[in-house]
């Protein structure tokens, strides 16, 4: 969750106080015979509320900046917005009634009435830095190795994680799921530790067999995982867990390794390489440059703590058959709703599928008042789209609102089209598999703004206040 190198920390996020507001918990209007708009203001007087009324497409001049949408113009499917369901996050759901949980469960990953469609999920495979402890599943004693994996066991994933995914599985049976480790077990490591150190090469081979228990062992529970990543963040060995893997290294693993053991086990789990900044694009080009390798890598994982969004479309562009994942950003606790609102819903929410992401994460789901928990080491500010307090209490948290702009309308396989950009309006547009439009727009201006929608030669005039978010679906 934190930058390379730089020390450079991202803006993200604040605690929202209010709780889903009233206008949330109406079933959506329709937008046949006009466009509906769902807006989300920086003083949150406004929280994903259905505005009264529809904008009306007609033959007059469009009012100030126009954004043209143009559905002749196609570009990635996507697979999905959503959240990073850590085991923390799992825990805290998980110690919820059973009738709190299954609503809240309803109202984020269900479609219908005020729910917000969230279609991806990322897990860590063993434990990530917002688990209470550190583990693997296939922890040894000091001086112990366990190459042919015989004590390999899901055990520390079933008393919460694989409960909550059946509950979510039963709401929404086709939401894509992704794991990411953080480490692997420690005896195949150089430095024997949790925190950082290298994958040692003779374990190269029970590492990617690692990989395939886990992904069966899910199986078994019913659980399979669209993708896995290789590494979380392989250039940050500070976290706890985390493993330093440079891109070569993680090109032999994946060519040499991981590759042919899915190939032997008939796993049609996806393989995405590097998982980490927009600051170094080298790494995903030399894994997918690697002869070896690149058969095998459906494509890159990026995360936006250093370097410009438009990195993801420098390594598209480069190999445009390998798709572009967007799989994390965090949510400071000490930071404003107003000054994340527009950050993140500009860069991340708009700006990675237009660099071309099929799938925009936030990290995480959940986190109680407190920030916990976390691993020793492990964030200690990172602010959950919810906030989960005993007596099930929940607050919704501005990386809701930014997810929900978009997951609440755009479901898996819609189709991302052309939209115009215009000055202080950034946006993306996508045509949904029933054939809706759907225009998500943040005013980046600290004033209210006028504009229009331009389809199919016609116009439509709305404002927007001082940098809030808006959904236009049609």
């Amino acid at each position: 969750m934190f930058p390379v190198s730089t020390g450079r920390w991202v803006l993200s996020g604040l605690l929202a106080l209010s709780l889903l507001p009233a206008h949330a918990q109406r079933a959506t209007p329709s937008a046949k015979g006009g466009v509906a708009a769902w807006v989300t203001t920086p003083d949150q007087s406004q929280l994903l509320k259905a505005q009264s009324g529809k904008l009306a497409f007609g033959k007059a001049a469009p009012t100030g900046p126009a954004i043209e949408i143009d559905d002749a113009q196609t570009f990635q499917t996507m697979d999905g917005f959503g959240y990073c369901l850590t085991g923390g996050s799992a825990e805290l759901l998980h110690a919820m009634s059973a009738p709190a949980r299954a609503r809240l469960l309803r109202e984020l990953f269900g479609t219908a009435g005020n729910g917000i469609g969230v279609s991806y999920l990322r897990l860590s495979i063993g434990a990530s830095d917002l688990d209470a402890t550190v583990f693997s599943y296939d922890d040894r004693p000091a001086g112990e190795t366990d190459p042919q994996l015989t004590h390999f066991s899901l055990a520390p994933d079933e008393p919460h994680l694989i409960p909550v995914l059946k509950e979510i599985l039963a709401i929404n049976p086709k939401i894509k799921l992704m794991g990411s480790p953080w480490s692997p077990p420690t005896w195949m490591k150089t430095n024997g530790e949790s925190k950082g150190g290298s994958l040692r090469p003779e374990f190269y081979g029970a590492y990617a067999q690692y990989f395939v228990k886990y992904l069966q062992g899910m199986q078994k529970h019913g659980i399979a995982l669209d993708a896995i990543t290789v590494q979380n963040e392989p250039l940050h060995p500070g976290n706890n867990p985390s493993l330093l893997m440079l891109a070569a290294q993680q090109a032999e693993f994946v060519g040499r390794h991981l590759g042919p053991a899915f190939k032997v086990s008939g796993l049609k789990t996806k393989i995405i390489c590097y998982d980490h900044n927009a600051d170094k694009p080298e790494y995903p080009l030399t894994v997918l440059g690697d002869a070896g390798a690149n058969p095998y890598v459906d494509g890159s994982a990026f995360h936006l703590y250093a370097g410009p969004i438009e990195t993801l479309s420098k390594v598209h562009d480069a190999y445009p058959t390998k798709n572009v994942y967007f799989t994390e950003q965090w949510t400071g606790s000490k930071t404003t709703f107003a000054g994340n609102l527009g950050w993140h819903v500009k860069n991340l929410e708009i700006g990675a599928p237009r660099n071309w992401a099929k799938c925009v994460l936030e990290w995480n789901l959940a986190a109680d008042p407190q920030q916990n928990p976390h691993t020793p080491g492990g964030c200690t500010e990172c602010l959950g789209a919810l906030t989960l307090a005993p007596g099930d209490a929940v607050t919704r948290n501005v990386a809701y609102y930014t997810v929900a702009h978009a997951s609440k309308f755009v479901p898996t396989g819609s189709v991302r089209i052309g939209s115009t950009a215009a000055t202080g309006l950034p946006n993306v547009a996508y045509r949904t598999p029933t054939g809706q439009h759907v225009l998500l727009v943040v005013n980046e201006q600290n004033v209210v703004q006028s504009f229009s929608l331009v389809y199919k030669k016609q116009a439509a005039a709305t404002t927007l206040p001082a940098g809030a978010v808006a959904t236009y679906v049609w």
